[in-house]
């Protein structure tokens, strides 16, 4: 593993061509993820969930992820696709500054999607917040997605509900690191208060993750316990953790 920090992102390499990247600011942000080199032409990059513009405490969110990108020598001009694990402002916001910088496209799931364009409106306005703005080019499903050619990621897409009705997880089998958005962080679940939030959907979207052999988690936002969860031990060790919530 290789570590850059500054004030407000840590940069972990987890795995070739894999980055992640912390948020270590005062205000809510997401973490954000990066393939690199894995698409052909000229945008090869894939990020997933590109967070907030803007934080509630005035931080330029995306200004600062793509400094930290830049100390790894990669630019945001050239993501060639955004993966929204889920469609909440913390995690999709900046999708728009991303599509006019590079003109990359954006997928999520379609039940998320919907949730976006009717549920998501009322709760970003509950927030005080503009809801997000954009149109994917498809639809992420349940199952394999495949990502490049020469640099072949192969990732499992699970269906995730309980913190939105059409959350994602992603898991690369190659690496064992599991993408896991909102779901479950480390010690800690996803909200279910929002609307269209369920306990019981979440319980069974963890349990299902629970059974995947996994060395790293990367989930969508760190707590008091920390942010990656390092070591199939201690992945196995949170997830028996979490479930005393469920």
């Amino acid at each position: 593993m290789v570590y850059r920090s500054s004030r407000y992102y840590q940069s972990i390499q987890l795995a070739d061509g894999f980055f992640c990247y912390i948020w270590q600011g005062r205000g809510n942000n997401c973490n954000t993820c990066l393939f690199a080199n894995v698409l052909r032409g000229e945008r090869p990059h894939v990020i997933v969930d590109p967070g907030h513009i803007t934080s509630e405490f005035g931080e330029a969110c995306f200004d600062y992820l793509t400094k930290a990108m830049d100390e790894n020598g990669f630019r945001v001009a050239d993501i060639g696709l955004i993966i929204n694990t889920h469609s909440h402002p913390d995690h999709c916001q900046a999708n728009e500054l991303v599509v006019k910088n590079s003109g990359a496209w954006i997928t999520l799931s379609e039940e998320e999607d919907e949730f976006r364009n009717t549920l998501g409106e009322k709760l970003c306005s509950m927030l005080g917040l503009k809801a997000p703005q954009f149109t994917p080019l498809f639809y992420l499903k349940e199952g394999n997605l495949s990502l490049g050619t020469k640099n072949k990621v192969e990732l499992e897409i699970f269906h995730t509900p309980g913190h939105s009705p059409g959350s994602v997880c992603l898991y690369w089998p190659e690496n064992k690191i599991l993408i896991t958005g909102d779901v479950v962080f480390h010690g800690s679940i996803g909200r279910t208060d929002f609307p269209s939030g369920s306990l019981s959907l979440l319980k069974k979207s963890i349990n299902k993750l629970s059974q995947l052999d996994v060395e790293f988690l990367v989930p969508g936002h760190s707590t008091e316990y920390g942010s990656i969860v390092k070591g199939k031990l201690n992945v196995e060790r949170n997830f028996q953790a979490v479930k005393l919530f469920l």
